[in-house]
């Protein structure tokens, strides 16, 4: 059985203050949970106190990108060895804002998480579709497009040491979420997508979903069959929110 995991995306949010309170709420908040994974990933300058105040705990940090590149002249970029040298346990990988804003393409985000993969990071690679999209049916398309770019590189041996978030990029931010449906239908074909290449990589493969998971609605879309936890987005930014989803995967584990 998959194992919950609910990894909080802070974005660029906070100050050093509000980052030690959050984590330190946190903390206290998940103390004693045990059936559910729990991460953070703070913007790169406060790295060091997730380091700091979550060391003597079981709760995971990490990055919200992580260089293509294994080190070297390269101004503004932060390597997987780096982040590893910090103790980060994840990096997102891929996700839309840096598609949409960035420019990443999807060859570029298979080498930064085969980068990570080297380094003995687990990427969490973000998939989903917009809004256009999901109207004109490409769905699937998309969300296919994102998985095979990995798959094509890396080969299905990549999803056995990463995991997945599937965020529909209309769902993030807006406080529109996708009905518990609409995400089990997209998770279980990601899941297909990588049984095609090997059935026992895609029951082990996590499948979170990230696009205006809430304290409210957390529990009925973990219980889904192929949702294993949650990216939170706005929510990871109020510990009581947080803790709230995280004890809905702890209850649904």
């Amino acid at each position: 059985m998959r194992r919950p995991l609910i990894a909080g995306n802070w974005k660029m949010n906070g100050t050093k203050a509000e980052a030690a309170d959050l984590l330190n709420g946190i903390k206290a908040g998940v103390a004693g949970m045990q059936k559910v994974d729990v991460a953070v990933c703070p913007p790169f300058p406060y790295l060091y106190i997730a380091a700091e105040l979550l060391a003597d705990t079981a709760i995971g940090w990490g990055s919200q990108d992580v260089s293509q590149e294994a080190g070297g002249a390269f101004t503004g970029q932060v390597s997987a060895a780096m982040l590893k040298d910090f103790g980060c346990r994840y990096a997102i990988i891929g996700h839309s804002e840096r598609r949409q804003l960035n420019g990443e393409t999807d060859a570029l985000i298979a080498r930064k998480y085969a980068q990570a993969v080297r380094s003995g990071i687990v990427p969490i690679l973000c998939v989903g579709e917009t809004l256009e999209e999901r109207e004109s049916g490409k769905t699937e398309e998309v969300v296919a497009r994102h998985i095979d770019a990995v798959l094509d590189a890396e080969g299905v041996e990549a999803y056995g040491q990463g995991i997945v978030a599937y965020e529909p990029v209309w769902a993030i931010g807006t406080g529109v979420t996708a009905t518990p449906e609409q995400a089990q239908d997209v998770h279980a074909f990601l899941r297909q997508r990588v049984a095609a290449k090997s059935k026992d990589i895609a029951d082990g493969l996590r499948i979170l979903y990230g696009g205006s998971m809430k304290p409210g609605n957390a529990a009925e879309l973990i219980a889904q069959a192929d949702i294993d936890g949650g990216l939170i987005g706005g929510a990871s930014l109020k510990a009581a929110d947080f803790v709230a989803i995280c004890q809905a995967g702890e209850d649904n584990a």
